[in-house]
């Protein structure tokens, strides 16, 4: 007998074993192809058309708690919140800075490097932070609220190199997001330090346009860290201040990330 589905519905996979399906174990393993379809089609015959849930009208009465994930930035303390017209002339300045990069791209990057200047592997997460950051604040030698004092011979290996344009004119957007990504993912566990502010400045003005779903979370985790460390700091003096605010009027005003932007007092 066949069922109704098979009845109304062909078979995608015929499987012809005669009249006697009672030759077919649904308990034991399939010994042929032919016998697995065939205990497929058995089993599905078996199961009813409609099924109907048995639900507890009670329980839907009852108060249920929903845990929603809030994707915003903590809102500045005031006095902390940088001015609209602030706001609107760094998008401007920034805008420029990549159109100046974009233009002048293959004249910076056809620059020969400095025999002390040695870029890591792509994959190499550890050698992009001590390269950007310096052994210094990598090994947390360093006090992260103080600038390295100027030398006479500066060792770049200690305090970071420089974002120099010859340097990031090199990275293709490959490259250019997977640094993001490790710088951020650093700073989500670090303080900020004026070595990585002007890296994430140089990387997001290299960042194309339109952003990749991956770079939009990116970009996004790094105007909360930016507003979650704003939110502690003392101080409108403090000296982190205009950097965590930049970072975040870019990341919401100039790569339209709207509901993270700082709404002037």
């Amino acid at each position: 007998m066949k069922s109704d589905v098979e009845e109304l519905m062909p078979r995608l996979l015929p499987v012809e074993f005669g009249e006697r399906t009672d030759e077919v174990d649904l308990k034991g393993p399939p010994r042929t192809p032919q016998e697995y379809l065939r205990q497929v089609q058995l089993e599905a015959s078996l199961c009813p058309d409609v099924v109907v849930a048995q639900i507890d009208p009670k329980k839907l009465k009852k108060k249920q708690t929903v845990n929603a994930s809030v994707a915003g930035c903590h809102t500045a303390p005031v006095g902390f919140c940088p001015s609209l017209s602030w706001q609107q002339q760094q998008v401007s300045n920034f805008s420029d800075v990549r159109q100046s990069i974009m233009k002048n791209r293959n004249h910076w990057s056809s620059h020969t490097l400095d025999d002390n200047v040695h870029m890591p592997k792509l994959t190499d997460e550890e050698g992009w932070k001590k390269f950007c950051l310096g052994e210094e604040v990598y090994l947390g030698t360093l006090s992260c609220d103080t600038e390295p004092e100027a030398e006479p011979a500066l060792d770049f290996t200690k305090v970071g190199f420089p974002p120099f344009l010859s340097i990031v004119s090199r990275l293709n957007q490959s490259t250019v997001m997977t640094v993001l990504d490790i710088l951020i993912s650093w700073f989500e566990q670090r303080e900020f330090v004026p070595q990585l502010g002007r890296w994430l400045y140089a990387l997001l003005a290299c960042l194309e346009k339109p952003l990749l779903p991956e770079a939009h979370s990116s970009i996004r985790q790094l105007a909360r860290r930016c507003a979650q460390l704003r939110s502690t700091l003392q101080s409108q003096e403090d000296e982190k201040l205009p950097a965590l605010n930049l970072l975040i009027c870019l990341v919401a005003r100039y790569f339209e990330q709207n509901d993270l932007a700082d709404q002037p007092e």
